[in-house]
């Protein structure tokens, strides 16, 4: 996106104005910046000389103008006296204010942080390896929280208004943003992004970070190539999306895949994929095309997989209709706090569809569909582990019946304050090895009985 049209969705949104947006929230605490005068002036100043060159220039081109350049010759016609450094940080707040989204420029380039949170404009935590930290930074206001809420929102085709108050989009690079404004929250407009890497993470990445064996990412690796459904549960910030990202690495590059998110974060890399991206209601509440919907509209794709970022309502019962005619290998994520709550979820989620089937149906569908679980969680000290692999492997009575392939098992405490433990199989030899040979995929049977 060129200066232009930059500058051109701020001025649609208020940004560019120190003082736009709506006055009609409150800030706790007011932010006290000797700065902050000299910044508002020099952000004025730099539209007005952007606007001038452009119409001297006649020619719509932006490419050439350094904006770093006219900040700098702004703050000096100030004659405020600065040293080198303060006037070096102005220019780059001002900056990042004027293209990008103001106090959180700074986490957004840092690569160790992994989650910024905005609650209101006197608070920015963000977690680093790990652990939650409370930042210096601040916003000026309400206004100036709301302006970087609509940039964000507007550049994917969405709005957060006072009719409609909660909104899911993503940045440039896939991070995940959710905003929620007042009424709704309280305290101030508040802002969540889930960032994610530049470079998606590869399974080595994980076997480097202790998040699984190599045993357990061999087997994974035999379970996506030999189209097994698999299903990754977790609580919220476990590391489901990344781990879906992952496993849907190693579908073959001569399949179609079409994948189905709220938000699309996926960073596929095969060539024939197709993205599909949920969409809220417009201003006159219509035009809302659910992840069901999307769904529906995937099988008459002619697609080899279908990956769903998640299932949360009645979209579950078409994804394992999907699973269960012909859509093998299949993959999608869901929150459940272990292997055995993913099915009772995923029965309650399918209740919600509006279909009155009896539960024993609903649970052969599941037991039919999804051939594994792969279960992840955030541990107490921030570190993200694959505590379960497991089958589903039918139905006994009324009963859907799981068994774990791969387990982890905490052992304590390390001297870095991490949880200590291995990651063990079972024992247990698994039905899909079968489904995975037969699709001609290498599956060890070492795997499942090492260490023990």
């Amino acid at each position: 996106m060129n200066w232009a049209s930059r500058l051109g969705k701020m001025k649609d949104t208020g940004a560019l104005s120190p003082k736009s947006g709506s006055e009609s929230y409150i800030d706790i605490v007011p932010r006290k910046d000797k700065y902050e005068p000299l910044k508002e002036a020099v952000h004025r100043e730099v539209v007005n000389e952007y606007n001038t060159i452009l119409t001297e220039s006649g020619s719509g081109d932006d490419s050439s103008i350094d904006m770093m350049d006219i900040i700098h010759k702004l703050i000096a016609r100030q004659e405020q006296t600065l040293t080198r450094l303060e006037e070096s940080k102005i220019a780059q707040e001002i900056y990042d204010d004027v293209m990008g989204l103001g106090p959180l420029e700074p986490f957004l380039r840092d690569s160790s942080i992994s989650e910024i949170m905005v609650n209101g404009p006197n608070q920015i935590y963000i977690e680093r390896f790990g652990k939650m930290e409370l930042t210096g930074s601040r916003f000026r206001d309400n206004a100036h929280v709301l302006n970087v809420i609509n940039r964000i929102v507007s550049s994917v085709g969405r709005r957060c208004d006072e009719s409609n108050p909660m909104v899911d989009a993503r940045l440039a690079d896939g991070s995940r943003v959710n905003a929620v404004i007042p009424p709704i929250a309280l305290k101030g407009p508040t802002i969540t992004i889930r960032k994610f890497s530049a470079t998606p993470l590869k399974i080595g990445d994980l076997i480097r970070y202790n998040t699984l064996s190599p045993q357990m990412a061999s087997f994974l690796e035999a379970c996506v190539k030999g189209r097994c459904n698999t299903v990754v549960s977790g609580g919220t910030g476990s590391g489901k999306t990344t781990l879906l990202n992952i496993l849907s690495g190693y579908i073959s590059d001569q399949e179609r895949i079409v994948t189905i998110e709220d938000a699309a974060e996926l960073q596929l890399e095969q060539n024939h994929v197709v993205t599909l991206e949920g969409r809220p209601s417009n201003i006159e509440g219509k035009g809302v095309v659910s992840i069901r919907d999307l769904v529906r509209n995937a099988l008459r794709m002619r697609p080899d997989r279908i990956i769903v970022g998640e299932v949360r309502s009645g979209e579950t019962l078409d994804m394992l209709q999907a699973m269960n005619t012909g859509h093998e290998g299949s993959l999608t994520t869901v929150h459940a706090n272990s292997p055995r709550d993913v099915v009772s979820r995923m029965e309650t989620m399918v209740m919600m569809s509006g279909m009155e089937l009896p539960v024993r149906a609903i649970r052969e569908q599941i037991s039919s569909a999804i051939d594994l679980v792969v279960h992840q969680s955030r541990l107490r000290e921030g570190s993200r582990k694959i505590v379960n692999i497991s089958e589903i492997v039918g139905m006994e009575g009324d009963t859907v019946t799981i068994q774990d392939i791969f387990i982890f098992k905490p052992n304590g405490v390390d001297s870095a304050g991490k949880v200590a433990g291995q990651f063990v199989p079972t024992g247990i030899h698994p039905k899909i090895v079968e489904k995975i040979r037969n699709n001609g995929v290498l599956c060890k049977d070492d795997w499942f009985f090492q260490g023990r």
